[in-house]
């Protein structure tokens, strides 16, 4: 089926066959095999409740956003109603990982007047979890300073009132009693039963210790920026289906949090450190727009990661205005790789792709719809696209799939043939370089424009990562500007991103066992920036009536 109601992916994964999903890094995510189920990301307005039923879940979110679970058959008959806008599928999120305080001017506020340490402001922590036993999280006295953890991952049990968040319908919510309570019981074996969540990689972990950790798991050596706010901690991921976590889970987290902030009367300031490379980059997407409508709810400030993608070979742009040949290497052992590529709607050019033994097969981008080649051992799962309600951008998106278990390595070539050209710009983005070997890459890529989404939304805080120590900018960190007016010829200055950076590079954190580590990554310099945002709003909270 085809629809403009649907994004582009979706249209091309509805199209798909089953092995052709299974084989494909990126057309299979939010889809069960085993029940031929999609979880979908929905705009709408009016009513969803005629939707509910026992084969359809429908989790409204806010400001017009849901997430549908619904059988593959119905999707067809789910965009014919009236009440739905638009639909996505979920994308993979990754962190923003590579592998201080003074040179981001906290100290002078921390440590004299006004001594900002963001008492009653909370900060949120949307991640791979935290360690919730580690000291830098507890007070004085031991008690935990996290007044909520929500651990999709979990499985609901009602016989042990494990139980997930009122209006949610996936993970357990534990709250400061329970997690107090998990805290005072000596047997290790007792507390995990109690409160079991663990965060396996240890990023969120180390995230949290940044933003806000108090220190006291290294006798006050490593003291995070905001040590005396309050957590709010999401631990993203899915039971059904485990993998990267996926954009329905951050825009369930988000949800979770604002209106857990909105109950509690506080400020907040959230912290986002991964994001993925799927999309136009100019702010359009559902996830996008989810994340500007939710920094408008209460007072809370969304800081997000710029990613790493700026060195990493995975983005291609320019202007055609003749033949133009874009080369993508291919390493050897790649089981899948997608690419997108982003034109003016209005700009008219010919795609011919080139195998790496010189076959040549033509792609007529004027006839939207779903193209399948195949190219020496390697089928090309193509889709034409149209532009969204929201957007004039075309994409046009190649799925490279083996025939046996590896794509033919070597040079890929595109080859762009001009028929109607207005502006001529093109874009040209590979998926997240954590899930690619090190040789997959474009032959010329550009630095710019390689942020990650969703740190393109237009009313959060953009982090980019510099060296503190030489104090120069991070090759990796991702960077550019927003490309919400291409038909204009000149950027305006306000969609430069990021729009500030902080020490990203070998950054020192307690490992909680009292020794350090060392961490690299936008993922690292995110928090800085969010943990300032508590002091800032602790500030003008609290500080300006104290100090009267």
């Amino acid at each position: 089926m085809d629809s403009q109601k649907l994004e582009n992916l979706l249209n091309l994964a509805l199209n798909a066959s089953r092995e052709e999903r299974e084989k494909s890094l990126v057309l299979d995510v939010g889809y069960d095999p085993e029940s031929s189920v999609w979880e979908l990301i929905v705009k709408y307005n009016g009513d969803l409740s005629r939707l509910n039923s026992p084969i359809i879940g429908v989790e409204e979110l806010i400001a017009g956003y849901a997430i549908i679970t619904i059988p593959q058959s119905l999707i067809a008959s789910l965009v014919e109603l009236e009440e739905i806008e638009y639909v996505e599928m979920p994308k993979s999120l990754f962190f923003d990982l590579q592998q201080g305080k003074e040179a981001s001017c906290i100290l002078p506020v921390t440590i004299r007047e006004p001594f900002l340490t963001g008492r009653e402001t909370l900060v949120a922590i949307i991640d791979s979890g935290i360690d919730y036993e580690r000291m830098d999280f507890r007070r004085q006295n031991g008690t935990s300073r996290i007044s909520y953890l929500w651990d999709q991952n979990l499985q609901p049990d009602e016989s042990r009132g494990f139980a997930p968040p009122e209006g949610f319908l996936i993970g357990v919510e534990f709250n400061n009693m329970q997690i107090n309570a998990a805290l005072e019981e000596s047997n290790p074996e007792e507390r995990f039963r109690m409160v079991p969540s663990l965060d396996v990689t240890g990023h969120g972990t180390a995230v949290a210790a940044i933003a806000a950790g108090n220190g006291l798991s290294s006798s006050g050596r490593y003291v995070g920026v905001a040590p005396e706010s309050e957590l709010i901690i999401v631990k993203l991921g899915m039971s059904r289906q485990p993998s990267f976590p996926r954009t329905t889970e951050l825009m369930r987290a988000l949800t979770y949090v604002v209106q857990k902030a909105v109950a509690l009367a506080k400020p907040m300031s959230i912290n986002l450190s991964f994001g993925n490379t799927y999309g136009a980059h100019d702010g359009t997407s559902l996830l996008e727009r989810f994340i500007d409508n939710v920094s408008e709810i209460g007072r809370n400030v969304i800081c997000v990661g710029s990613g790493n993608e700026g060195a990493a070979g995975g983005h291609a742009a320019g202007v055609v205005s003749g033949e133009t040949r874009v080369e993508l290497a291919i390493a050897s052992y790649e089981r899948s790789v997608s690419v997108q590529l982003w034109k003016e709607y209005a700009d008219i050019f010919l795609v011919t792709l080139i195998s790496p033994g010189g076959e040549r097969q033509l792609v007529d981008t004027r006839r939207p719809g779903t193209i399948r080649l195949t190219m020496e051992q390697t089928d090309v799962l193509i889709y034409i696209g149209e532009p969204s309600p929201y957007s004039i951008d075309q994409e046009i998106y190649f799925d490279f799939i083996p025939r046996q278990t590896y794509i033919n390595s070597g040079v890929w070539t595109f080859l762009l043939q001009p028929v109607k050209i207005v502006t001529g710009n093109y874009y040209f983005y590979l998926p997240s370089s954590v899930v690619l070997n090190s040789g997959t890459r474009f032959y010329a890529p550009t630095p710019e424009v390689t942020f990650t989404i969703p740190s393109t939304a237009h009313k959060v805080i953009t982090v980019g990562a510099y060296n503190s120590i030489y104090d120069s900018y991070a090759d990796f960190s991702g960077r550019g500007f927003l490309l919400e007016n291409r038909l204009e010829t000149r950027i305006a200055s306000e969609w430069v991103k990021p729009d500030l950076v902080a020490p990203g590079v070998d950054i020192s954190i307690s490992n909680g066992m009292g020794g350090t580590e060392l961490v690299t990554g936008t993922s690292f310099a995110t928090p800085f920036v969010t943990g300032s945002a508590a002091l800032m709003m602790e500030w003008g909270e609290g500080v300006i009536i104290r100090l009267r």
